[in-house]
């Protein structure tokens, strides 16, 4: 990222950093994202918005000012944005938009849970951030990017997919097909008419959610995604990434587990955070939890036959090998669904 620019946008901030470092952020897909340093010590985080993920970076912006007026409590730290010298938290230079949050000290993010003590954390933030948000109307929220989370959606792309993929690539990813087709017909019993809307993160994997130096959650972070939504799809996201200590570029998948004691630890935070579920949300948990990593699996699959023009990569086979890391992932779920049934107990 051009240095200059870099500068132009502190600067539309107001903050004077003519020696400033900038160190980015390499865990996103979407955005970039860079560590403002002055003297040495961070004090700004900075991201550009994907304009071309999120087409209308003004609403997806005041989605989160909105948010944040409810994130905010004894137990959820508050995201400091900046605003720009314009009066918005959102700063335009030619066709980029930008915005500054306070680095938060001492704090740091994991993307895979090490312990129990992470994994329960990650419960307790999931469940308050749905307390704060709980009293929001869905409705004054805008739907920034339109079928996020719809299956049926996402299995059109990857039918158009399979229509334009050259041979070679369908046969390199056959096996991910195949799965794909088979395991499709499961999420047929995932009624969504029976199911409140509820504002939620929408992103919520583990690398997502902010904690201090003693491991204590502080706060979700990335909140590009804030919409309407249904609370399984933050569920599954965390769940995915709390209870299995293989990233999702590990390609040894036989290092990819569903550790039980990090999900029993995740599901006691989540109660211990007094969040109030209804019957109908508690009885597609279990599902849930094997629909976002097939949800994702099944949209890296759609990325690589169509050439990876969504998600960054490092190498051709990358989504391909994210989508064999998922899927693997969502068969153990699926395999472990009468156990994680039985767990729901815990919140009747």
């Amino acid at each position: 990222m051009n240095t200059e620019l870099l500068q132009q946008v502190v600067q539309g901030f107001g903050i004077q950093a003519e020696r400033a470092v900038f160190d980015p952020v390499k865990h996103g897909y979407i955005n970039d994202t860079f560590i403002l340093k002055l003297d040495g010590k961070a004090a700004y985080v900075i991201q550009r918005i994907n304009h071309h993920v999120f087409q209308d970076p003004k609403k997806l912006q005041e989605n989160i000012d909105k948010a944040l007026k409810k994130l905010n409590g004894k137990d959820y730290l508050k995201i400091d944005f900046l605003k720009s010298i314009n009066g918005s938290t959102l700063f335009q230079i030619k066709n980029t938009f930008w915005r500054v949050m306070r680095y938060i000290p001492d704090s740091t993010v994991y993307n895979n849970a090490n312990d129990e003590i992470i994994a329960f954390e990650a419960g307790l933030l999931i469940g308050n951030f749905h307390k704060l948000m709980a009293g929001e109307n869905v409705n004054d929220y805008h739907v920034t990017i339109t079928d996020f989370h719809s299956l049926k959606f996402r299995i059109t792309q990857f039918q158009q997919a399979l229509d334009y993929a050259d041979h070679l690539t369908l046969m390199d990813a056959q096996e991910e097909v195949n799965f794909a087709f088979s395991t499709i017909p499961k999420f047929k019993d995932l009624d969504l008419s029976l199911l409140p809307h509820r504002v939620c993160h929408n992103d919520a994997k583990l690398n997502n959610m902010l904690f201090d130096s003693q491991k204590k959650g502080l706060c979700m972070i990335d909140l590009d995604t804030i919409m309407p939504g249904y609370f399984h799809y933050d569920l599954g996201d965390a769940v995915r990434t709390v209870v299995n200590p293989a990233s999702e570029d590990e390609t040894d998948l036989s290092q990819i587990e569903f550790r039980m004691d990090l999900y029993d630890s995740f599901m006691n935070g989540l109660k211990d955070s007094g969040l109030s579920l209804l019957n109908e949300e508690i009885k597609v948990m279990p599902l849930g939890i094997s629909y976002m990593p097939f949800l994702h699996g099944l949209r890296a699959l759609t990325d690589f036959l169509n050439g990876n023009i969504y998600y960054k990569v490092n190498y051709a086979e990358h989504n391909l090998d994210r989508a064999k890391n998922l899927f693997q992932f969502t068969k153990l779920a699926v395999e472990y669904n009468s156990i994680l049934t039985d767990k729901t107990q815990l919140f009747d």
